[in-house]
């Protein structure tokens, strides 16, 4: 009786306009990882309005993360077509629309290579080259390096901070078409905090990784404790990376007293997971990474423009390498 009922009420949610349609997008959106997208909008978006001086231009805005998303989906569904197989394997994936059935591999390959090859026609015609060019090599690293190397070696995590670390820098050359200092410092900010992040996550799905048969740092690692070193490490390095976009650069001390005050609060919840290697730690780890990053980004962007460029004029000034900085005596 509860079975018919059960089928009775989805053949009626099915019958409802526009259900199937609500369905394929659900379907859609969960193949392009579409949650995990916004985090690389959020980071191109951040590096366009760090690069732009000249009056905000949100057409261009518009477009390059129209690109990004493209590019996002398309890389996304083909990393899932590849390993289809894998993730049926796996407690957390098998549920994806590919394992379950709910797209087909060969629709899901379709659309992987048109979004995937949309996005840098769309930087190419309307933004430029080299936003374009850096689109396409975030694309190339993710399904030609990152995603064959994950069952092969635990270095795919490097690999694949990569791929994290251009968006921003999409964004930079979108604004101004070239690469200054600040963007690059912006791609090592993103590539250093990616490796405790998903350490973290890496430590709590160990088991499940095993299953899929990739090859993580932490699938290697019993007793956990290469996993938190490698992940402290890289906590560590995330303090000074980030404060040099106050060294001279487009943020002041707002930003370089915020940087140090988040990372050091990282650092802390990294030496706990290093004391005792626990889920609740490694847990506590991945969410206290998922809240650094929004912080540390808005309080770039709240002290873009600050005293930083200023003080690093007086710094030169002080050596003798440049002119006294405005309004000096």
């Amino acid at each position: 009786m509860a079975t018919a009922t059960t089928g009775l009420a989805y053949e009626r949610h099915e019958a409802r306009p526009g259900g199937r349609v609500r369905e394929l997008v659900r379907q859609y959106s969960e193949l392009s990882k579409a949650r995990l997208s916004s985090l690389v909008l959020l980071t191109t978006a951040v590096g366009f309005a760090m690069a732009e001086h000249d009056g905000f231009r949100w057409g261009r805005l518009v477009l390059t993360l129209l690109a990004t998303a493209l590019a996002a989906f398309g890389v996304n569904a083909l990393n899932q077509r590849i390993e289809v197989e894998r993730d049926r394997r796996m407690l957390r994936t098998c549920r994806r629309p590919l394992p379950a059935g709910a797209v087909s591999l060969s629709a899901a390959t379709w659309f992987g290579v048109v979004t995937a090859a949309a996005g840098p026609v769309v930087l190419a015609l309307w933004v430029n080259w080299i936003s374009a060019g850096l689109t396409l090599l975030c694309e190339l690293v993710y399904v030609a390096a990152y995603t064959p190397l994950k069952p092969r070696t635990p270095l795919n995590t490097l690999v694949g901070a990569v791929c994290g670390a251009l968006p921003p820098m999409i964004g930079w050359a979108a604004a101004t078409g070239g690469l200054e200092r600040p963007a690059w410092i912006l791609g090592a900010i993103l590539f250093v905090w990616q490796i405790p992040h998903f350490l973290a996550l890496a430590w709590l799905y160990r088991e499940d990784y095993a299953r899929g048969g990739f090859e993580m740092l932490s699938t290697r690692d019993r007793d956990g404790r290469a996993t938190a070193l490698v992940a402290l490490l890289y906590s560590a390095l995330l303090v000074p990376v980030s404060m040099l976009l106050s060294v001279g650069g487009p943020t002041g001390a707002l930003y370089g007293a915020g940087a140090a005050l988040l990372g050091a609060a990282l650092l802390a919840v990294n030496l706990a997971f290093c004391r005792r290697r626990t889920a609740a730690t490694a847990r506590r780890l991945f969410l206290a990474s998922v809240v650094y990053l929004p912080l540390l980004l808005g309080l770039m962007v709240a002290d873009r423009g600050g005293r930083g460029l200023a003080a690093g004029d007086a710094l030169r000034y002080v050596a003798g390498e440049a002119a006294p900085p405005a309004g000096a005596g």
